[in-house]
C-alpha cells in the first residue's frame, strides 16, 4: 500500500503520528515560507512534481528538477528542467532555496550544495532535508545517506553559516516507521490482518522516543542555514 493511499484512509491527527517525517517536513516548509518576505524569489532545487509550491503563494516560486527520479511523476509543472550540479540560473538570483529529500539522488552532493549557495544572494536562506535511515527509492538514482556531521561539513564547505541540524525523531519513531514499511510485503487478504497486528505497536512506539536523547538512530535531518 502506498503512503498516498494510507494518507487518504487516516484522519489528520493519525496521519501526522504515523507519517511523522512527512509531517515534520511540511511544518519546516511552512515555517521557512513564513520567514521569507513577500515577493522573495524561492528556488526549489529538486522540486519533483512541485509539491511544495503551494506553501509559497506570497513569494515567487521557481521549481527546477532533472525530471528523471520517478517515471510515474508528472514533471510538467516545473519552471525549469536542469541539473542541480549546474543550475541554469545566474549567481545570487534567489532569496531562499529548499532542497527536500533530494541530495541523496545527486551523484556529487558537495557540488550541488555549492551550486545552491551560488544561486543564493548573500544572507539567503536554505532549507535542506536529507534522509539518514531510509529505504532505497527512485531506483537507480539513489546514491547516499547522510549523518549530521556529513551534512554540516557539506554545507559549511559550500559557504553556508548558522547551520542548524534537527534529527527527525529517534530510535522508536524509526522502529514505528519500519513496521509501517513492512506492510508492503503483505498482499490481498493478508494485508488487513497484518495491519491490525502491527498498527498498535507502530502507534505505541513513538511514546518512548524521548528515551533516545542522542537521536543517533533517526529517519533523517532537517537543516537550515544562511549563505555567508
Amino acid at each position: 500500500m502506498s503512503y498516498a493511499r494510507l494518507r487518504r484512509l487516516m484522519p489528520r491527527f493519525l496521519e501526522r503520528r504515523v507519517l511523522y517525517f512527512e509531517a515534520a517536513i511540511e511544518d519546516a516548509v511552512t515555517a521557512f515560507a513564513a520567514e521569507l518576505d513577500d515577493g522573495a524569489r524561492v528556488l526549489d532545487a529538486g522540486a519533483g512534481e512541485g509539491a511544495y509550491a503551494r506553501f509559497f503563494a506570497r513569494q515567487r516560486y521557481v521549481g527546477v528538477d532533472l525530471g528523471v527520479g520517478d517515471p510515474q511523476w508528472d514533471y510538467r509543472q516545473l519552471d525549469a528542467v536542469g541539473d542541480l550540479l549546474n543550475l541554469p540560473f545566474r549567481s545570487a538570483s534567489f532569496d531562499g532555496c529548499l532542497n527536500v529529500v533530494t541530495l541523496e539522488h545527486v551523484r556529487e552532493p558537495a557540488r550541488a550544495a555549492a551550486e545552491m549557495a551560488r544561486a543564493l544572494q548573500p544572507g539567503g536562506r536554505l532549507l535542506l532535508v536529507a534522509p539518514q535511515d531510509w529505504e532505497i527509492h527512485q531506483v537507480p538514482h539513489d546514491y547516499f545517506r547522510f549523518t549530521r556531521y556529513g551534512l554540516r561539513h557539506l554545507l559549511e564547505s559550500a559557504g553556508f553559516a548558522a547551520v542548524h541540524i534537527l534529527p527527525v525523531g529517534g530510535l522508536f519513531r524509526l522502529l514505528a516507521r519500519r513496521l509501517l514499511n513492512s506492510l508492503q510485503y503483505f498482499h490481498g487478504l493478508w494485508f488487513w490482518p497484518a495491519a491490525l497486528a502491527l498498527a498498535p505497536a507502530a502507534l505505541l512506539l513513538p511514546v518512548f522516543d524521548r528515551l533516545d536523547r542522542d537521536r543517533n538512530f533517526t529517519l533523517g535531518y532537517i537543516c537550515t542555514a544562511r549563505k555567508q
